[in-house]
Order: C-alpha cells, then structure tokens, then sequence
C-alpha cells in the first residue's frame, strides 16, 4: 500500500472518529438528559450506562470506519481507475465458504 493511501486512511479515520464521537455525545445527552459516562468502566458507572455506552460506541465507531474506509477508496477509485489493495471494486461480494 502506498504511503500516500496511508496518510489519507488515518486522516479520514481520525476524523471520521472524532465526528462520530461528537454525535454519540450529542444523541447521548439528548436521550438521556445527561453527560455520558465518562469513564464506562469505573465501579461508580451504573451498569446500564456502561453497557449503553459501550454498545453504542461500538456502532458508531464500526460505521465511522465503514465510512471512512467506503470514502476513502471511493475518492482512490475517482482519481486512480483502481480500487485499493484488499478491497474489491464497485459490486463487490463477500465470499462465502
């Protein structure tokens, strides 16, 4: 992989996590009237926060990536003609055993 795709995956990846990270907090505070946990795994979180919190955060930094990823080798393709390595090209399919 080139150091130039490289550079763009962790930029777009570091913005992507920080955008989603600003939602969470946002939809957090919104649904819940308060701040989220700020530390999920300390004994003084209620278990419900916790694993709320946990579950949520998982989602939203699964699809930041997913989106990062997506419009990284969107934008690759756009410019070069070429999907990125390890990733298929539009219509792509999973394999299946």
């Amino acid at each position: 992989m080139a150091l130039g795709s490289k550079v763009v995956g962790i930029g777009t990846g570091i913005v992507a996590r920080k955008v989603s990270d600003k939602a969470l907090t946002a939809a957090w505070r919104k649904t819940k009237n308060s701040e989220p946990p700020a530390d999920p795994a300390a004994p003084g979180t209620p278990w419900a926060d916790a694993l709320s919190w946990a579950a949520a955060s998982g989602v939203a930094m699964a699809v930041a990536r997913l989106l990062a990823t997506r419009g990284t080798a969107t934008a690759k393709m756009k410019v070069t003609g070429q999907a990125p390595e390890g990733l298929e090209g539009p219509g792509g399919r999973r394999k299946t055993a």
